[in-house]
């Protein structure tokens, strides 16, 4: 179901404390006055965010609201080192960054698979009196206290990594394209906003090669300031390659379409203008060759255009092998207009 697809958590994180240091005294059997031999306390547990090839969503964080890592040991006599707090590992898809709830600030972006950061350090443990003896002090009876841990709200977002985004007006026919090209079965509906959330597809090409794909929500105008869905998905077009805007055939004005779409965009992240882009006429199998070549005078130049239909696959091998040169051409900069 496409309400398990989680891309946005908060959960409060509460790393360990360091664990004491010793002040112990040495007393064996021949020397009353061995010394001091207080070890260190351990460090307390990590909070740590790892890169999960296998997972695709944040849905098994969507519950988890507080996260409590261990505190380190005390350390003991005899200069034994206290045992470190068990630090707390969360598995997360590739693509997610974390953010200090309060200050905004970017704690960590995860983008490969195995790939750890700490969002939440352990206190470091404190010093045994061993550390503190010098000539003058032989026998300190005094440690270090063990560092507190840290304790924040962190924000966890997730922008999807897709090769190719597909952008457009509710309606647009992008969820229909998606169910052409690959395995991916998005709900699809003759009304605006039946995608609620992104959905990816593998997209097969030749030779077996392949490509990823993902049908982001539509954009309405406004949508940078939050109207519609907002800029809840906007974010994720940040992690495509290409931008395959597409726009149907029987809209009023294609080029104001356009306009819309790129300001929307520009507003929301003006580097994203900065990515390649296509642009698909959809739903062409109603036009006839008479009014295909009178719309093509009348489509935004600067931008590789192609008529396309998902219903009748007219040009859909075609927009495959565009994506494909895009994809493997180093980008040389892009207009904005």
């Amino acid at each position: 179901m496409s309400s398990n697809f989680v891309d946005y958590v908060k959960i409060c994180c509460r790393s360990g404390k360091g664990g004491a240091g010793s002040a112990h005294l040495l007393r064996v059997k021949y020397n009353a006055k061995a010394g001091p031999d207080g070890g260190d306390g351990g460090r307390g547990g990590h909070i740590i965010l790892r890169g999960n090839s296998q997972l695709w969503t944040l849905l098994h964080l969507k519950y988890t609201k507080h996260v409590i890592a261990k505190n380190g040991v005390a350390g003991g006599q005899n200069l034994c080192t206290g045992a470190q707090g068990e630090d707390v590992i969360l598995d997360v898809p590739l693509g997610c960054i974390a953010r200090d709830a309060e200050t905004g600030e970017q704690l960590c972006e995860i983008v490969e698979d195995g790939q750890q950061a700490i969002i939440a350090p352990g206190g470091r443990g404190g010093w045994g009196n061993d550390h503190f003896k010098s000539p003058t002090n032989r026998t300190p009876r005094y440690a270090q206290p063990g560092e507190p841990g840290v304790e924040r709200w962190v924000i966890i977002e997730l922008k999807i990594l897709a090769d190719v985004g597909l952008v457009g007006f509710p309606n647009a026919g992008k969820s229909t394209l998606l169910s052409v090209v690959s395995a991916a079965k998005p709900e699809i509906a003759d009304y605006p906003f039946t995608t609620l959330v992104p959905n990816l597809g593998m997209v097969r090409y030749r030779d077996d090669k392949s490509f990823v794909m993902s049908d982001i929500p539509g954009i309405i105008e406004g949508a940078s300031q939050g109207k519609g869905l907002g800029i809840r998905f906007l974010r994720h077009i940040e992690r495509n390659s290409i931008l395959l805007f597409m726009i149907p055939c029987d809209c009023d004005d294609i080029k104001a379409q356009y306009k819309i779409l790129l300001n929307e965009l520009k507003q929301y992240n003006p580097e994203l203008l900065d990515k390649e882009r296509i642009l698909a006429i959809t739903k062409c199998d109603i036009l006839d060759d008479i009014l295909e070549k009178q719309m093509k005078k009348t489509l935004p130049r600067n931008i590789d255009t192609i008529m396309i239909s998902a219903v009748s696959g007219k040009n859909i091998m075609e927009l495959k092998d565009l994506i494909w040169k895009k994809l493997n051409t180093p980008a040389d900069g892009d207009d904005n207009n």
